[in-house]
């Protein structure tokens, strides 16, 4: 496991800001780590950099303990944090050489180089830093997250300030790195996590309340499978309650009905079925898809 976190826990006086957090991450997948303001999200991420220092618990990177071996941990560590940290008077290529220079990286000009074109930086990278927009300034942060080709990359709020295109195109590269490293990926943005992660941690009040790969998340959490169907003619409301795995039915408009069933039975085949048996005509028929913000609003309320 590129990352390994046992029993992790942060107390200030009598705050437990972490409780007990366990998890691994592994390599080539993208993990989406959620919760609402205060949850602990950015504290535990803190803790695996070693930017803080835990109360209790382990954590591991790519085999180090981030306590008793500090240094070979961060050197295997791209980090983004929350509020990106950059020095504004510094020129954009001058500013990503130093960091290289500071992660001792060979070949640091064509490193720098690469870098500055694959998070879109080519025609800003003779500017000052405090010159750029927030979205810019927020590629400059990812470069140096990724400049010294770390395995394991730490990202809290990585698309924050960036517009919609920019924010289409560092998402595919997130995608991209999560092929070949181990992506940790704090973020606001629900959508985000569907369209970018492989899997989810929903943390709350310092502890975790859900783990599980986005598609298992909706499905596990949901509670229940809703079908909405919508028949060419008029359908008597008991005829539809008696088919089979039904638990309610609901009228919604016209000749529109949603269906409700537990979450691990697909009304879709027994409507059809119906449908066919009663000479009905089928004009719309789908499952409704829960959405990690429902899953997420579930568990956090």
């Amino acid at each position: 496991m590129s990352v390994k976190v046992a029993n992790l826990t942060k107390i200030y006086d009598v705050q437990r800001a972490v409780d007990g957090v366990t998890f691994e991450a592994r390599k080539g997948e993208v993990l989406g780590f959620l919760g609402p303001n205060g949850a602990g999200k950015t504290t535990t991420m803190k803790i695996i950099t070693g930017y803080l220092p835990q109360s209790e618990g382990n954590v591991e990177v790519c085999g180090y303990d981030v306590t008793a071996q500090p240094m070979q941990a961060r050197a295997c560590i791209g980090y983004l944090p929350e509020h990106n940290p950059l020095y504004k008077d510094m020129y954009v290529r001058e500013y990503l050489e130093f960091t290289a220079r500071l992660h001792r990286v060979p070949n640091i000009r064509k490193q720098v180089e690469y870098m500055v074109e694959r998070t879109g930086l080519t025609s800003h990278r003779h500017k000052h830093i405090g010159e750029l927009s927030k979205g810019y300034r927020q590629r400059v942060g990812l470069a140096q997250a990724m400049l010294h080709d770390p395995q394991v990359l730490i990202l809290d709020e990585p698309t924050s300030g960036l517009d919609p295109n920019q924010i289409v195109e560092i998402r595919q590269l997130i995608k991209d790195l999560g092929k070949e490293k181990t992506v940790i990926l704090s973020t606001h943005i629900l959508g985000e996590v569907e369209a970018v992660c492989d899997r989810a941690i929903i943390i709350n009040k310092g502890k975790i309340v859900a783990d599980a790969a986005i598609a298992d998340l909706k499905q596990q959490f949901s509670g229940q499978s809703i079908v909405t169907v919508e028949f060419g003619e008029a359908v008597d409301k008991k005829l539809l309650a008696a088919i089979p795995h039904v638990d309610q039915v609901k009228h919604l408009e016209g000749r529109r009905w949603q269906l409700v069933s537990a979450p691990d039975h697909d009304l879709r085949p027994a409507i059809s079925a119906f449908a066919a048996k009663n000479n009905l005509t089928l004009l719309e028929l789908h499952k409704e898809v829960f959405s990690v913000e429902d899953v997420f609003q579930q568990l956090t309320k």
